[in-house]
């Protein structure tokens, strides 16, 4: 919901940018495509940087002891840390 909201006022700040500069008006819509363009950008790559609940990790992993409601699922979620390779796992619990 929070996510469609911004994607919303990103494209809107996107074409309110394109509308003045095509009216010659190009002092204002530089800082509204400047803003525009950091908010999708923020959005496209939260995205991609955000790790997903998967199952128990194999291998090293252990556990950090850091545990966490996931926003996205609403389930309680337990760190793992490989320190052989440097990831980080995460974990749902079943209570």
């Amino acid at each position: 919901m929070l996510r469609t909201a911004l994607l919303l006022v990103g494209g809107l700040c996107l074409l309110a940018a394109l509308g003045l500069a095509l009216t010659g008006n190009y002092t204002p819509a530089l800082p509204l495509l400047g803003f525009g363009l950091l908010l999708m950008a923020d959005l496209v790559f939260e995205r991609w940087r955000y790790k997903r609940v998967g199952p128990k990790p194999g291998g090293r992993a252990e556990p950090t002891g850091e545990r966490f409601i996931d926003p996205e699922t609403q389930q309680l979620t337990e760190v793992y840390y490989d320190s052989a390779t440097g990831e980080r796992s995460y974990v749902r619990i079943d209570k």
